[in-house]
């Protein structure tokens, strides 16, 4: 019996050990913030002629009413307490990764969420043509 609980008690040491080793060693991968996540994601559409014509008629569909129709967020229809952003330009608070970007489409922008996401409505392979077509509007770095 002694010898039972000599062997129970060393493997409740031992794994008390490797349990603080991993911890104190970084054992937990640190948290990454949404946007971090969003920045490494991939577009595995291919960004070509036929992708930019796609991303542009749903973007008269479902964009062009706030962005206005070349995406410099100038749209007369756009909510009065709203400002699109302009899609154009170099500045883009949300990121301009095409991650950071099909996040924007699927969520919205926050963090008051006046630009409502597109979850739900569009697939993400429509979301990837749309980025595809914003990428092109010549506001960010290809």
């Amino acid at each position: 019996m002694a010898r039972v609980a000599g062997m129970w008690w060393g493997s409740a040491v031992a794994c008390a050990l490797m349990w603080s080793v991993g911890v104190a060693a970084g054992g937990q991968p640190p948290t990454q913030t949404p946007r971090a996540v969003a920045a490494k994601m991939n577009n595995p559409v291919a960004s070509n002629p036929a992708s930019i014509a796609s991303g542009q008629a749903l973007y008269g569909k479902y964009c062009r009413f706030c962005h206005g129709a070349t995406g410099q967020g100038d749209s007369p229809s756009a909510p009065k307490d709203m400002k699109p952003s302009n899609l154009t330009d170099t500045t883009w608070d949300r990121g301009s990764s095409p991650g950071e970007i099909f996040t924007v489409i699927q969520e919205g922008a926050g963090p008051e969420f006046k630009m409502k996401g597109l979850k739900g409505k569009v697939s993400d392979q429509d979301t990837w043509h749309l980025v595809n077509y914003v990428r092109s509007l010549g506001g960010v770095a290809k």
